[in-house]
């Protein structure tokens, strides 16, 4: 699995979403159950995943499936 498709598989179980439904242009505006827990569930699982770690503003910043991607490149994961 590439870790663009475990990204999307990520979005889709946390967010409860087709996976055809994760696309770049996802926001958590966008997604009535990305609330605070989906968000810290998101957290965790993308840490867990990706083997990183996320600190507190990098954990504020992540309200969009782009800003995700974003930190996740630049914590090293190649995409």
């Amino acid at each position: 699995m590439t870790n663009q498709e475990k990204l999307n598989t990520i979005f889709s179980a946390v967010l409860g979403i087709n996976i055809d439904n994760v696309t770049e242009d996802l926001r958590a505006d966008s997604v009535p159950n990305w609330d605070s827990i989906a968000h810290m569930t998101l957290v965790a699982e993308l840490e867990e995943q990706f083997n990183i770690s996320l600190d507190f503003d990098q954990i504020s910043e992540i309200n969009s499936y782009n800003k995700v991607k974003e930190v996740l490149i630049f914590l090293g994961v190649n995409f």
